[in-house]
């Protein structure tokens, strides 16, 4: 960003580096490293020995902080919060905190706030109702 802009998550106006990049919700990274601790276990010389504290520490961290646990439903919850035009961490930002209700969602993500992209809190209240379900039937 320039020196003359300043931030405000509520405009959207937080860097095109962080516009552009790609986010992973708790879920998704847990999914990732369960997947590479399965593959060193696998490994012939010992390769789950070799797994650096950090690793551990990540990956206790995202499983303890992950809302879904079935990689259906991280699926599932990528998908339905990718059809309301969310900014990627946005996205993430509400499949990681899981807000109950629109006030709750506007407080955590500011530029949910009725006027820009969401015309009425009933368009909010919609998509936390589609992510309940989704843990519901998890």
């Amino acid at each position: 960003m320039s020196g003359e802009e300043e931030e405000n998550a509520a405009e959207l106006k937080i860097g095109e580096e962080f516009l552009k990049a790609k986010c992973l919700m708790n879920c998704e990274v847990a999914i990732i490293l369960e997947h590479k601790w399965e593959q060193l276990q696998h490994m012939s010389d010992g390769g789950a020995d070799q797994v650096s504290q950090v690793f551990e520490k990540s990956q206790a961290y995202v499983k303890r902080f992950s809302r879904y646990k079935n990689p259906d439903a991280v699926r599932q919850v990528r998908e339905t919060l990718s059809r309301y035009s969310l900014v990627e961490f946005e996205l993430c930002t509400l499949g990681n905190l899981c807000p109950d209700t629109a006030d709750e969602a506007k407080a955590l993500v500011p530029s949910l706030v009725p006027g820009g992209r969401f015309d009425s809190d009933d368009r909010v209240d919609k998509m936390l109702n589609d992510l309940s379900l989704i843990k519901k039937f998890e």
